[in-house]
């Protein structure tokens, strides 16, 4: 479904590889989990698979293939047929990534208008479908708010009723829950859970917590200065880490001892 091959990528104004020849895959249906501390290379990670790389600042190299379509050496006008379309985006912080000046609704439905030819009633439909896919109560009135006038979890919500309203192939999530308080991050993981069980789009998630990542992914990655330094199942990987940084990585997790302490 995805490969990523080799994959390079230096930024000009650093003398070392955000991302140094990483290499991994994401099956049909399956969510991995991308972990690792700030500046690991993650998110240049997602931005190389999503198209959003700022090529002009940075040199490139390797191969990304969602279904056999290349997505690193495409042409912008490629990519834009792509991206919405079969890749879906969300973004850790709501609230920036939302235009506050459009209603929600407006912005759910916007993926639809560029690459679909549906009417605007159909397109309206399919919009409130996607916000009760998302477990939003009142698809109609949030449909007819201003991002201000939810709550965070129901903006991140919102935020993925946009990305997943065109059925996109895989969803692209860029620390989603961080933002938000522990009782709404363990709403927004079973929503998850439940739109990949249900409509089977794969997934690759992004975190630096690696207790989340367990309770969602099947599969980890962990990366370390741009490199992959650890790879396999969650369970394995969380009961017996082989590298030195996974290792720290599972020992910073709270415990109730550690608490207590």
């Amino acid at each position: 479904m995805l490969e990523v091959r080799d994959l390079h990528v230096r930024f000009h104004n650093r003398n070392r590889d955000a991302v140094g020849g990483i290499s991994f895959t994401i099956g049909d249906g399956e969510i991995v989990g991308l972990v690792g501390e700030s500046g690991s290379g993650k998110t240049v990670t997602a931005m190389s698979i999503a198209g959003l790389l700022p090529r002009k600042q940075c040199s490139y190299s390797g191969d990304i293939l969602l279904n056999g379509a290349d997505l690193l050496h495409a042409q912008r006008s490629e990519l834009r047929k792509l991206h919405g379309k079969e890749i879906g985006v969300v973004f850790q912080d709501p609230m920036s990534a939302m235009d506050p000046l459009m209603k929600v609704g407006e912005q759910v439905g916007e993926v639809l208008l560029i690459h679909t030819g549906l009417s605007q009633a159909e397109r309206k439909k399919r919009v409130l479908q996607a916000l009760a896919d998302v477990d939003l109560p009142n698809p109609e009135k949030v449909h007819d708010c201003y991002p201000h006038e939810l709550s965070g979890g129901m903006q991140q919500r919102a935020m993925i009723a946009s990305a997943i309203v065109i059925e996109p192939s895989l969803l692209l999530l860029d620390e989603p829950t961080t933002a938000l308080d522990v009782t709404i991050q363990a709403q927004i993981l079973e929503l998850l859970k439940k739109l990949n069980r249900e409509k089977g789009i794969s997934m690759l998630f992004i975190s630096h917590n690696l207790n989340v990542v367990r309770k969602l992914c099947s599969r980890v990655a962990v990366m370390q200065r741009g490199k992959l330094v650890e790879t396999g199942d969650t369970d394995e990987v969380f009961h017996h880490p082989q590298h030195p940084y996974t290792q720290q990585l599972i020992s910073a997790i709270p415990t109730r001892e550690r608490r207590l302490a």
